[in-house]
């Protein structure tokens, strides 16, 4: 809770302060999760309606570090283009992008097409490979807010670290005037690196729980929605299964939508192409992207 709150009055100040002002105003997105939420579509896949800057659309992508390493997160506002993807890093002054893309592009493109007349700000922040529960976190790290391992810095204080450089800048755009950010949906693709203990499996769903709780207090907003993704499988191992109790962590999955008020299941990741063993292939970010928007915009509009 002590993680949570420098955040939650940070947030709030932001938007206070931000009220007395004239300028605009972005529905808020954050993305987070593992390795198929850093995006390993290829940019050179995209087609040409989704190659160039976004008009009207804003991201913060905050880099990544280890566990038990100081807080990072750094990042800038920059108008969302292609590159955001896999090997993406900041320094807080540049943007390195990559030849890599996530669902950022097609989920921002869907918003604008389903509410036209909103602009929108994506908090970005994902790390491959990272598990919610410290038991199978390998070299990752995890994700968990109770985290006092080691330094007692993990996955969940770099987020942290990421949400305060966003907030901190108050004009996101560029044009002088603070901006209004209205928390308005979550993206968590995550849990294949849990499939793969047994332990963090048996409570993933309580794990998860806890964790996207945390998110929403952070924002400020308890009821802000959130879609998952379900985890798939590629059966492209050895043994077939690429995650030994990927069945049981999409069990949970779905049966936290189920308990919680404002969740949703995005579940066409069933049907994707595979670029690797791991992650989707660019045909399959695209969509999932798309189906991200139509499911935050479902749980927006009930």
């Amino acid at each position: 809770m002590r993680k949570s709150f420098i955040v939650v009055v940070a947030v709030a100040m932001f938007v206070i302060q931000s009220c007395s002002h004239k300028g605009n105003e972005y529905r808020l997105y954050y993305l987070g999760g593992q390795s198929n939420m850093d995006g390993y579509g290829f940019v050179a896949d995209l087609p040409a309606s989704l190659t160039g800057e976004m008009d009207g659309i804003m991201i913060y992508h905050g880099n990544t570090d280890g566990d038990n390493t100081p807080v990072d997160g750094r990042g800038l506002w920059s108008t969302l283009c292609p590159g955001h993807g896999a090997g993406f890093a900041s320094d807080g002054t540049d943007n390195t992008y990559s030849d890599r893309f996530g669902v950022e592009i097609s989920f921002a493109e869907k918003m604008k097409e389903l509410f036209p007349g909103e602009k929108i700000a994506i908090i970005k922040y994902s790390r491959g490979g990272t598990s919610i529960d410290t038991a199978a976190a390998g070299g990752a790290g995890a994700w968990l807010p109770s985290y006092t391992g080691g330094n007692g810095i993990n996955q969940y204080d770099h987020f942290l670290a990421t949400v305060n450089g966003a907030l901190a800048a108050g004009d996101i755009d560029g044009d002088g005037k603070k901006d209004v950010l209205i928390p308005s949906g979550i993206l968590w693709m995550q849990g294949e690196s849990d499939a793969n203990n047994e332990y963090a499996t048996s409570i993933y769903k309580e794990n998860l729980a806890m964790l996207i709780d945390s998110i929403r207090n952070v924002f400020s907003s308890p009821q802000m929605p959130v879609a998952i993704g379900r985890i798939s499988d590629s059966h492209n191992d050895a043994d077939s299964l690429v995650w030994t109790w990927g069945d049981a962590v999409r069990d949970a999955q779905a049966n936290y939508v189920a308990e919680d008020g404002n969740a949703a299941l995005v579940t066409s990741t069933d049907n994707y192409g595979y670029s690797d063993p791991w992650h989707y292939d660019s045909e399959g970010f695209i969509d999932l992207g798309r189906k991200f928007a139509e499911a935050i915009a479902a749980l927006r509009n009930r």
